[in-house]
């Protein structure tokens, strides 16, 4: 009998279709599990699944999707986790989601996200709203079951889990799954697994950029980034070195896909291209040049847990942080909301700051960021990675003569590269906790 919960429902046609075929490889091309065999360890771990919540936090291991088969079955709400938590925030996270009353909808699985006070807080999503995020990727960026993916963005991420874990279980897209982040070993485990789609982020694309005697990649055909903003710098020296474009993807935990650059023209920075199909993007002032979004979608999670925040996400809605300005044939973003300096009342917004930087010869990444000031609220900062040629003054100069005063860094901090997190996401407020002594 069919089973009632969309995302079951969904596997069991694809292992239907495919139960014999390799689902799951290691970087090497050999056969971690068949379609056949994520069943069987799903069946056998579904005994394993008691209490409310059911944690994933083992890594990009290939029982993976086993374990999200268990929970669906065992009628328990799965909880990713990041392979790098800590035992303290895994039991605040635990203990925040095993308290819960779901009512008459209760969820399938909760993501972890981080709110403005940076205390964890979930997002409730049914196998509905799972399934509709998968569709709406694989259908906008077309990859299909003869597709291979290469595997190496956390599962537990929600960028990981919508274009790696539910094209598996969905539409029966195997993958290559790595455990390794070192650049080089990514690029030589693409070549050599002949993954035909690689998800990455920014860090990775800008390291193959670097990288000598790269190998050539004959069957890599889509290159997607997300989790931070791609550099346009990076993404032309890449197209230049590999003759291939990436694709920038623009997602959020709450409601997955948002936009994707299907012609990836890598004309304008921070451009992300229109709304995946069956998305629709409002833009929430009219007059204004950027402005903040609102976001229609199958795939929205239900609301926040334990504080719902319902003008924000709910009703299949969600209003982002992030500030989007329209473009060709779609949407640039150039900022957030709370990413915003104020500088004794005039308001800078870091992305044109970053811009200018980015212009000068020599600069391979920036990020900017406010400080603390007595007297003037707070004052502009840069984190910069560039030539070792390069000096404070002459970026500064540069920045005087095409920015107003206010906008102008008063310190420059120099790095071999911006620092990022597990998710290669950049947080501004790690960063001026860090310099804000200095």
């Amino acid at each position: 009998m069919k089973s009632d919960d969309a995302l079951l429902a969904a596997w069991e046609e694809t292992l239907a279709r495919k139960r014999d075929a390799p689902a799951i490889f290691d970087t090497r091309g050999e056969v971690l599990r068949t379609f056949a065999e994520v069943e069987s360890r799903a069946r056998t771990l579904e005994s394993k699944t008691s209490g409310p919540v059911f944690p994933i936090d083992i890594g990009n291991q290939p029982d993976w999707p086993s374990h999200l088969l268990a929970a669906l079955r065992g009628r328990v709400v799965a909880l990713p986790l990041e392979g790098t938590i800590t035992a303290q925030q895994r039991e605040a996270a635990l203990r925040i989601c095993e308290a819960a009353d779901w009512g008459e909808t209760p969820p399938v699985l909760l993501k972890l996200t981080s709110g403005t006070t940076a205390a964890p807080r979930a997002i409730r999503f049914r196998s509905e709203q799972l399934l509709a995020d998968c569709i709406q990727i694989c259908e906008t960026m077309g990859i299909g079951a003869d597709d291979l993916n290469f595997g190496v963005i956390p599962l537990s991420h929600s960028y990981g889990f919508s274009n790696l874990v539910t094209p598996l279980l969905v539409r029966g897209v195997p993958m290559a799954l790595s455990r390794d982040r070192m650049p080089r070993a990514v690029l030589d485990d693409l070549a050599r697994t002949g993954a035909t789609v690689f998800p990455g982020m920014p860090v990775f694309y800008q390291a193959f950029c670097e990288m000598e005697n790269a190998p050539a990649l004959p069957k890599l055909r889509l290159c997607i980034s997300a989790g931070a903003p791609l550099p346009l710098e990076v993404a032309r020296k890449f197209r230049g070195k590999f003759q291939r474009s990436i694709h920038s993807f623009y997602g959020s935990s709450e409601c997955g896909g948002i936009c994707y650059d299907r012609e990836a023209r890598l004309e304008e920075p921070g451009f992300v291209g229109p709304p995946l199909d069956g998305v629709k993007v409002e833009m929430l002032e009219t007059n204004a040049a950027a402005s903040r979004i609102r976001i229609q979608s199958a795939a929205a999670g239900d609301g926040y847990f334990p504080e719902p925040d319902p003008d924000k996400l709910g009703g299949g809605f969600f209003a982002p942080d992030d500030l989007l300005r329209p473009s060709r044939d779609g949407f640039r973003i150039v900022g957030r909301v709370s990413d915003v300096i104020n500088v004794a009342g005039k308001k800078v917004n870091p992305a044109e700051v970053e811009a200018e930087l980015l212009r000068f010869d020599g600069v391979r990444a920036a990020v900017v960021f406010g400080l603390e000031s007595v007297l003037r609220n707070e004052e502009v900062a840069a984190c910069v990675a560039a030539n070792a040629d390069i000096r404070e003054n002459e970026l500064l100069e540069f920045c005087r003569q095409r920015l107003s005063g206010w906008q102008v860094p008063k310190r420059i901090f120099f790095v071999e590269e911006i620092p990022v997190n597990e998710r290669g996401k950049i947080s501004r407020r790690e960063l001026a906790q860090r310099y804000g002594s200095r």
